[in-house]
């Protein structure tokens, strides 16, 4: 790995590493903050998931996130949202190819080769974090809109693997939404079967660990109704007795203004999560 950047933060250090994955065939970047606590003993991470056209620099830029992680003495690992380079398959606009990678592992030509985010945010990376940085095993998953959906995916697809999980303004249904079809086709083909796996509103039917979720969704919210639709998450939850904590956001959009006036709760969330 190299250190490519380092800045001071609330009594911790902002990091951004990049490194050579394995799952993706690419060099990839993450960035990590360290609490101050980190120097004296090891710390739970929580693990956040950016959206569409976002790198790891979005989330650490503009959420705020690192005053309250530092007052919690929790990492937080920020993965890019896709593989990234020249060989690297890509399409023209910004919800398909780098920088939309939807977390998942793709099945069809020419995205097989490099995009198996999903591989590499719930295996690879926190397996290099925790041989590499002073962590323990306690983790938990977050993120926004596509990596919100993403966020929910790999927690309900790996039961025992994180405290808890929560989502800002999340893909909810993919399968049933224009940003998802347009990538669930390209990346897994035409059988809507496949795309079930990577469908937040389908695992929650038949999940075997109910780790409760948190979301949190602005009502102001311009991609609500069309590309988001929570509501289809929530009626699956309820059907199967599923704990879902839905929170609607009076007067919020879909934007970063948005995450960081709710960011020190949703830290607070996780924190209590991984004190356990």
């Amino acid at each position: 790995m190299e250190r490519i950047e380092h800045r001071a933060s609330f009594g911790g250090w902002q990091d951004v590493y990049r490194h050579r994955s394995a799952v993706l065939g690419c060099d990839m970047t993450f960035a990590i903050y360290l609490p101050p606590q980190a120097q004296e003993s090891r710390v739970p991470v929580l693990y956040w998931l950016s959206g569409l056209s976002c790198t790891e620099q979005n989330f650490i830029t503009k959420a705020g996130a690192q005053r309250y992680a530092a007052e919690h003495g929790i990492a937080i690992v920020c993965p890019d949202t896709s593989p990234r380079g020249d060989d690297v398959a890509d399409a023209d606009g910004y919800d398909l190819g780098q920088g939309a990678g939807f977390y998942v592992n793709a099945t069809q030509a020419p995205w097989a080769t490099h995009y198996r985010m999903f591989d590499y945010v719930a295996d690879e990376l926190p397996a290099l974090i925790e041989a590499h940085f002073p962590v323990t095993a306690a983790r938990a998953i977050s993120g926004h809109s596509m990596g919100g959906h993403g966020a929910l995916v790999v927690a309900l697809s790996k039961p025992g693997r994180y405290r808890s999980v929560s989502a800002f303004s999340p893909i909810a249904a993919p399968a049933r939404v224009p940003w998802g079809e347009k990538a669930f086709s390209a990346y897994l083909g035409d059988d809507r079967e496949a795309w079930k796996r990577f469908d937040a509103s389908e695992l929650v039917q038949s999940a075997s660990e109910k780790l409760p979720i948190l979301v949190d969704q602005g009502q102001a919210d311009e991609f609500l109704d069309v590309q988001l639709k929570p509501w289809l998450l929530k009626e699956a939850a309820d059907a199967a007795g599923y704990p879902l904590y839905l929170r609607l956001q009076p007067g919020y959009d879909h934007s970063y203004y948005f995450v960081a006036s709710f960011i020190g709760e949703h830290i607070a969330h996780h924190a209590a999560a991984l004190r356990t």
